[in-house]
């Protein structure tokens, strides 16, 4: 992009505005609007230019369009453009400098608080009508406590690198090794859970994790993407197990990991109706066959009891040799 036309992009108080809020968080255009009290079809406007001068970038999530700041390197390059970071810094400094600018961005941070407060409210409803889904499933299971204190464990013993965590749901997952991570990518397919998990996590800073809408078994991710990939809870609601796992090694480095946290075979046949589980757990041989056929050397299961449904937590390393790019972080492609 052309020098020019990235500081003709800035040269707008309103601009400046977004620059900095976007920093702090994913925001949709109409939580911008709230922010900055502009129509959403003005503050729409000033999306494009940014958008166009590649400082933002749009995802949609249904009816929705977020936007994610490019400034920084929080956009999902493998490697921040120093022109961008550079801008990141200004900014910064200029909000330090200059008790205007500053006292402007203060006054728009504050008003995030009440986004914040929504999302926590929504995703609150949300838990309260399905809490008692939830609650009779966790009695049957390994309490999740252990679960990941064991999956910690296991994923620690060699650096994470970028994580991709597959069907995140409330975002437990992401929220647990953002800290261990140089990046994590939470995905799912379905836009309440999205929003639920956005409201869990968005206390962390955006350039750490980012949500995605999409399907496990069509991933929006150029190949070789990420270091660790988590499929946790997630592989029992697909009717082809081999589909998921085919995406999700295509998405995974050589010498890369993979993580699958899933039950046992058992014979609850009341979670199909119920919870919409389309397989009763994973035998050992059949996860062994899955893996090695997606393209995994599959480790040995780790098994925890605790509850009439069995916990396991099935590993492999992807095969090939290790690139360069190993330790970067994941590049979204954008389809």
């Amino acid at each position: 992009m052309a020098i020019d036309t990235i500081f003709k992009a800035l040269a707008d108080p309103t601009r400046l505005r977004i620059a900095r809020l976007l920093s702090a968080m994913e925001l949709a255009v109409g939580e911008l609007a709230q922010v900055l009290g502009q129509s959403q079809p003005r503050v729409s406007r000033h999306v494009g230019i940014l958008c166009d001068a590649g400082l933002a970038e749009r995802r949609r999530e249904g009816s929705w369009v977020f936007l994610r700041a490019t400034i920084g390197g929080s956009g999902g390059a493998e490697e921040a453009d120093p022109v961008l970071a550079a801008l990141d810094r200004m900014l910064a400094i200029a909000e330090r400098e200059n008790s205007e600018f500053a006292r402007v961005c203060e006054e728009d941070r504050r008003k995030l608080a009440a986004i914040r407060s929504s999302r926590e409210s929504n995703a609150e409803d949300y838990f309260a009508r399905h809490a008692g889904e939830w609650d009779e499933l966790r009695a049957l299971h390994t309490p999740d406590g252990k679960v990941e204190e064991h999956l910690s464990k296991a994923l620690g013993e060699a650096p994470l690198g970028a994580v991709l965590d597959i069907g995140t749901g409330t975002g437990r997952m992401a929220e647990l090794f953002a800290g261990e991570a140089e990046r994590v990518v939470a995905l799912d397919k379905n836009l309440e859970m999205l929003r639920v998990a956005r409201a869990k996590l968005q206390h962390l800073p955006a350039s750490q994790v980012e949500l995605v809408q999409g399907d496990f078994a069509d991933l929006p991710f150029a190949a070789q993407s990420f270091d660790t990939v988590l499929l946790h809870q997630v592989l029992h609601f697909a009717q082809d197990p081999a589909l998921p796992l085919a995406e999700a090694a295509r998405v995974t480095r050589p010498a890369g990991r993979i993580a699958i946290v899933d039950f046992a075979a058992h014979d609850h046949e009341e979670l199909r109706d119920r919870h919409q589980h389309a397989r009763l757990g994973f035998s050992d041989k059949q996860m062994r066959e899955l893996l090695r056929a997606a393209g995994f050397t599959p480790s040995d299961p780790i098994a925890l009891e605790g509850g009439e449904l069995v916990v396991k937590i099935w590993l492999g390393k992807r095969r090939g040799t290790p690139s360069a790019t190993t330790s970067t972080p994941a590049k979204v492609a954008q389809k």
